[in-house]
């Protein structure tokens, strides 16, 4: 691929700028039963997004109870008293489409439907906040979908297996060491009762957010989110989020998985960072820069160490995931060329690693990558799922509205002695873990 010129990089992430002061003015209220509504205008086609996210995910499950919060997620869908049984998925389905998510820190639901169709989701998922009918004739059923789920995302995919054991060897303390869809044998034991318990203790007004982007006017969704989410009366105190923190983290830790079904053996490597909520200023930013530097795309420096120059890996990278309350994690991954070993990968990645906490990154190194992320960022509002995605998750982890829309200027501000002591300090064996997936035929193989 020919490299972009710096110069040409630079103009494109300066128009990026402007274009992002000159998007869309978004407009941040909340009701007066607690909801916040978040409006982003987007008029180049008459469809809306509109979601609803649930400030709850599965950290916030009693232990023991592992599972629940996406458990809650599928059975949202059984229907209230007002809309029975799947009248809701069965008026979408016919306008537009929707979807559901569950991660560690929030649950959403989303639809995309014509702009006339808005209110009417909106009376929907207003509905089911408070009103959500379950009995044991749908909620068996569905537990064992949500089993069936767990056997192909998980216990029948390796790579998905690594990535669960990885995240219980991370977290020694905290509840980000229990999988999101849950451990099976707790699975197994979730009923009725567990479900309405966690949902009345969560599913209120004044613990959600709700996104509307696309074809709308600000003041007229707003008037649409009173007639409907403003109805809905909060039915508990929502307490603040305290979770079990990490101790200081002193020993490195590895997870090796051997199974027949592996093709593609590979090495990677979780540290424990801090999240966009919790960093100290620019750290998180600093960290961004870095992960892009690192391991975006084939110019970045561990794909042309052991991809290029030395012919080690089939591809390397690396990346972090800041979008969370409490914690965040940076990744490096490699998978080993035919002829070579996990230890020849991990090796290499260790010296990539080694070399730019010592030596830090150039300014050319600099300048790219801030131009590209910059430019990135502006290019994805043209995705109006995309858009409220960032802010609903965004806020769903304690960000606000003003750092969304801040963080391009904030990664233009981003120093090379800023990536660099983001390097030293979070680069730290003895705060990681470094999983081996193999393929149990050839586990002879020496990987550490």
């Amino acid at each position: 691929m020919s490299k972009i010129p710096l110069a040409l990089l630079a103009l494109v992430a300066s128009a990026a700028l402007c274009a992002a002061a000159a998007g869309p003015i978004v407009t941040h209220y909340t009701l007066v039963n607690g909801l916040e509504l978040v409006v982003i205008p987007d008029h180049r086609a008459a469809v809306v997004t509109h979601m609803i996210w649930y400030k709850v995910g599965a950290a916030d499950e009693t232990p023991g109870k592992s599972g629940l919060a996406h458990f809650l997620e599928h059975l949202m869908f059984k229907g209230t008293a007002r809309n029975p049984g799947g009248r809701f998925s069965e008026t979408v389905g016919t306008i537009g489409g929707q979807n559901a998510f569950t991660t560690s820190d929030y649950t959403g639901y989303f639809q995309r439907v014509p702009r006339d169709r808005l209110k009417e989701m909106m009376a929907f998922e207003a509905d089911r906040i408070t009103g959500l009918v379950l009995t044991d004739a749908v909620v068996r059923p569905e537990l064992n979908v949500v089993l069936e789920e767990q056997n192909m995302r998980v216990a029948n995919n390796p790579n998905g297996r690594l990535a669960e054991q990885m995240d219980a060897a991370l977290y020694l303390n905290h509840p980000y060491g229990r999988p999101v869809i849950g451990w099976r044998p707790e699975i197994e034991r979730l009923d009725r009762d567990d479900a309405l318990a966690f949902y009345r203790r969560f599913y209120t007004p004044n613990n959600a957010v709700v996104v509307v982007a696309g074809d709308v006017d600000p003041a007229e969704v707003k008037a649409d989110a009173e007639e409907t989410y403003g109805k809905v009366g909060p039915r508990t105190e929502i307490e603040p989020r305290r979770r079990p923190q990490e101790p200081p983290q002193e020993a490195p830790r590895t997870v090796t998985l051997a199974d027949a079904r592996v093709e593609q053996p590979s090495v990677n490597r979780y540290y424990l960072v801090p999240s966009r909520t919790t960093a100290k200023i620019g750290e998180s930013q600093a960290l961004e820069v870095l992960a892009h530097i690192l391991g975006s795309g084939v110019n970045s420096r561990l794909y042309r160490a052991l991809v290029v120059e030395q012919n080690v890996a089939l591809n390397a990278g690396a990346y972090y995931s800041g979008t969370a309350l409490d914690y965040g994690k940076f990744g490096v991954y490699g998978a080993p060329k035919l002829g070579k070993t996990l230890h020849d990968v991990e090796a290499a990645i260790d010296a990539v690693l080694a070399d730019i906490s010592e030596h830090g990154v150039t300014a050319d190194e600099l300048d790219s990558a801030k131009n590209r992320l910059i430019a990135d960022a502006v290019y994805a509002q043209d995705n109006q799922v995309t858009l409220a995605r960032w802010y609903g998750a965004a806020l769903a982890t304690g960000e606000t509205v003003d750092m969304v829309r801040d963080w391009p200027e904030e990664i233009r501000a981003v120093t090379a002695d800023a990536v660099l002591d983001a390097a030293r300090t979070w680069l730290n064996l003895g705060a990681s873990v470094t999983g081996y997936l193999v393929n149990s035929l050839h586990s002879q193989e020496k990987h550490s």
